[in-house]
């Protein structure tokens, strides 16, 4: 048995096939000076050609496994047209007189090697899309044809050294069962990839076995427990094959349940809703029995694109959308950029934390013409079914005072043209910033819902980016703080009457059920893959029960100790 790193969920067991490494010996060309014209046209037309295939993979993945996923592809676009990276290849290019190959190959070493001394897990899986742009790039630079993986074998398990996005692409889940990777970890695009794909994982290699993999080599992985075997015995293969069909088989009990009303075994019901980006994935939410949508993230509607969506291109998806939802509540978030989400057209300022900055209701509060196209848009579309509008990073009552007169001045608007809405639409806002949990008494006097960011609001309560591996340890979702926040933004909408809901991680997190029973929060709005399974722990709960543990909880004053308890309550269920 090998233990690694255990980066996406998942038991596989078959043959593998071992990818050979996407890179090329590049011979150190010197060139005479008359010769630079010609390689800066090279390296110009291999970026162009680089550029057109990152696109087109990005538009494939987005449709293979929904436009999260694919924004992987915008840091690749983006290293393209990385000033210092170009900047270090051209002069190679121009100082040392070298062919656009070999400045292309010295550039990505020197990066990689840079990012590698750091001592930072991020930094160095960010080092693995350098070589992958890179190697793209010199792929074109010398002619070479593309490593494509087997389409025509038996399913097999897959072992490379890293796996890049634009690999994955590729990849048909029907033929490969697992993946290995000497190199990567939990963060890595392709574990992010993997995980959306649901192919299992494994990752961190690199230093745990001497002898190379071979083609053909039987495998078990298991994506779980971070552990692989290699030529396993007739036990081991037992043990895993009926740990994978017990997998197996409940993923298939788990879709009986989809018609199920989410009902405790003492008569509470839970609203379970979806968190979606496209009308794809609230397919696959209806399927797995979401009771609406409690978050749409419009954002991915003004991504990958060269210009801001026109109204009538928002409200046919936010139409579809109200009318596939059948009758359920969607909640439709207005435009959410700033932060990790830039858009490429719209000029915002180089800030040094941009997720303190100029981000979300901040922009759309000063670009009158933008939110005003996405509100009327909205309003129309709730002619068409129970559309609700919800705007993020509130984090004063001025905030909302401002996006009310706009919504009025959106209906004016559509008045004057005749069109139909809904004209007491209901008016949320996210509850993510401490500052917003803080005043909730104040802001519940002034919308009709809240819906409670735990991702944001965790990371801001705690002051740790959880995607930094140096402090992710110090990301406790229940953190004393954290559970004060939730207890004081749930009391103020309670006393005030209005609608309370979680659309955060947390939601999709079956230990948390006892806390939103304690605090009487009774909506929770998920990733579509974690309908089933919470909606299982809800039908195994005694609310009763749950509630004394949810109490204990407040009075508990170490985040592990909190995890602990709930981790024992949600332990008895299989």
């Amino acid at each position: 048995m090998i233990t690694c790193i255990g980066a996406a969920p998942g038991i596989a067991i078959g043959r593998a096939f071992v990818l050979p490494t996407w890179e090329w010996d590049v011979p150190d060309q010197k060139m005479d000076v008359v010769d630079l014209t010609r390689e800066f046209e090279r390296l110009t037309e291999g970026i162009r050609t680089s550029r057109c295939e990152i696109e087109d993979m990005k538009k494939e993945v987005k449709e293979m496994v929904g436009p999260e996923e694919s924004s992987i592809f915008d840091a690749h676009l983006a290293i393209l047209e990385d000033p210092v990276f170009m900047s270090e290849i051209r002069g190679i290019i121009e100082r040392q007189y070298k062919a656009a190959e070999v400045a292309v190959k010295e550039a990505i070493d020197h990066f990689v090697t840079m990012f590698d001394l750091l001592d930072d897990e991020y930094m160095k899986e960010r080092a693995a899309d350098i070589k992958d742009v890179g190697n793209r790039l010199l792929k074109h630079l010398l002619g070479a044809p593309e490593i494509k993986l087997p389409s025509d074998t038996q399913p097999y398990i897959l072992v490379a050294k890293e796996l890049s996005p634009s690999q994955l692409v590729h990849l048909n889940p029907q033929h490969v069962l697992g993946i290995v990777t000497m190199v990567g970890g939990k963060t890595s695009h392709s574990a992010i990839m993997s995980r959306a794909m649901g192919i299992p994982l494994v990752a961190g290699l690199e230093s745990k076995r001497e002898e190379p993999f071979q083609t053909g080599e039987l495998l078990v992985i298991d994506g779980d427990e971070g552990v692989l075997f290699v030529d396993p015995d007739e036990e081991t293969m037992r043990i895993y094959e009926e740990k994978r069909q017990r997998l197996q088989r409940k993923k298939e009990q788990l879709q009986l349940l989809a018609e199920v009303e989410p009902v405790t075994r003492d008569g509470e019901q839970l609203m379970l809703a979806a968190n979606i980006s496209s009308l794809k994935e609230l397919e696959t939410a209806m399927k797995h029995g979401a009771q609406g949508v409690g978050l749409f993230r419009t954002e991915f509607l003004f991504m990958d694109r060269s210009e801001f969506p026109s109204e009538e291109e928002q409200f046919d998806v936010y139409r579809r959308i109200a009318e596939r939802a059948s009758g359920h509540p969607v909640v439709i978030r207005t435009l959410d950029i700033g932060g990790d989400k830039p858009l490429d057209y719209l000029a915002l300022p180089e800030e040094d934390n941009p997720f303190l900055g100029y981000r979300a209701i901040r922009i759309s509060l000063d670009h009158h013409d933008l939110f005003l196209t996405q509100l009327r848009a909205i309003l129309r579309a709730s002619a068409f079914g129970d559309v609700r509008v919800m705007y993020p990073m509130i984090s004063s009552v001025d905030e909302v005072h401002q996006a009310k007169k706009l919504l009025l001045k959106a209906m004016r608007q559509l008045d004057d043209r005749g069109e139909a809405y809904r004209s007491d639409l209901p008016v949320g806002i996210m509850i993510e910033v401490p500052a917003a949990a803080a005043i909730a008494d104040l802001l519940a006097e002034e919308v009709d819902f809240f819906s409670i960011g735990t991702n944001d609001l965790v990371q801001y309560v705690l002051a740790v980016d959880r995607m930094n591996e140096q402090i992710a340890h110090m990301y406790h979702p229940y953190h004393p703080a954290v559970l004060r926040m939730l207890r004081m933004t749930a009391n103020a909408a309670h006393d005030r009457g209005i609608e309370v809901s979680v659309c955060g991680e947390l939601a999709g997190d079956e230990r948390a059920i006892p806390l939103w029973l304690e605090l009487g929060v009774g909506k929770l709005s998920m990733s579509p893959q974690s309908l089933l399974r919470v909606k299982h722990r809800v039908l195994n709960t005694t609310a009763s029960l749950a509630r004394e543990t949810g109490k204990d909880c407040f009075r508990l004053s170490r985040s592990g100790d909190i995890e602990r308890l709930l981790s024992e309550f949600v332990a008895p269920v299989v």
